[in-house]
């Protein structure tokens, strides 16, 4: 397949845009620093410098694929975020960069499309942990809101999607055994980015998920 990673430079995108070029996928991976990738990355890999809060640059990039994956968000510290804004990415990346992409795919005849969100956010919020909620609430309320109008404009979009929730994310380079529940059921409130990048590299790829919701979780 032709996979397009939206994001692909984030640490989650790294993962998807890893796991499917060892699958044996052509991949493009697009972000303001794509171009990056391709000395660290071996396999079909396409790159394109672009921003996704760019609507023209966005709809250069869809054409061809058979399935466009979005891992958009800002990788700083949210203290920070929360107290100043994001210094060098749009504080609202998700919801305008999936806007363009659901166009650019209507657009283009693309109906395949993978969005990675956060556990939490919908029908996952009355699910989380105390500690969590206090998280949400003063760190990331603003982060939270963006992710939810982002679910919002997929469900709305009449493509096939599928939205991946993952728990708290790690660096841990381990692939571990993964937890999905189309239910928002969890066991265990860490997962690995690798593991992450496994579950939405079988997302994009396969047909098990389409129009559904799916919680990420390490089995243990």
């Amino acid at each position: 397949m032709k996979v397009l990673v939206v994001g692909a430079t984030g640490g989650s995108g790294r993962a998807v845009v890893a796991e499917l070029l060892e699958r044996g996928h052509a991949v493009t991976a697009f972000s303001r620093h794509a171009s990056g990738l391709a000395t660290e990355t071996r396999g079909d890999l396409r790159t394109i410098d672009g921003d996704a809060t760019d609507p023209d640059a966005i709809v250069g990039a869809v054409p061809g694929h058979d399935a466009v994956v979005v891992t958009l968000g800002i990788s700083e510290n949210p203290a920070r975020v929360r107290l100043l804004g994001p210094a060098h990415t749009a504080a609202d990346v998700r919801s305008r960069g999936i806007g363009n992409v659901v166009a650019a795919m209507k657009r283009s005849g693309v109906t395949r499309l993978v969005v990675q969100s956060t556990y939490g956010v919908g029908e996952t919020a009355s699910r989380l942990a105390l500690v969590d909620r206090i998280f949400f609430a003063v760190l990331i309320k603003q982060q939270a809101a963006d992710h939810a109008e982002q679910e919002r404009i997929v469900r709305a979009s009449g493509l096939d999607w599928t939205i991946v929730q993952p728990v708290h994310l790690t660096d841990s380079p381990a692939y571990e055994d993964e937890f999905v529940s189309a239910a928002g059921e969890v066991k265990s409130r860490k997962v690995s980015r690798n593991t992450v990048g496994r579950v939405v590299a079988d997302a994009a790829t396969e047909s098990s998920y389409a129009g559904r919701s799916i919680a990420v979780s390490a089995l243990r």
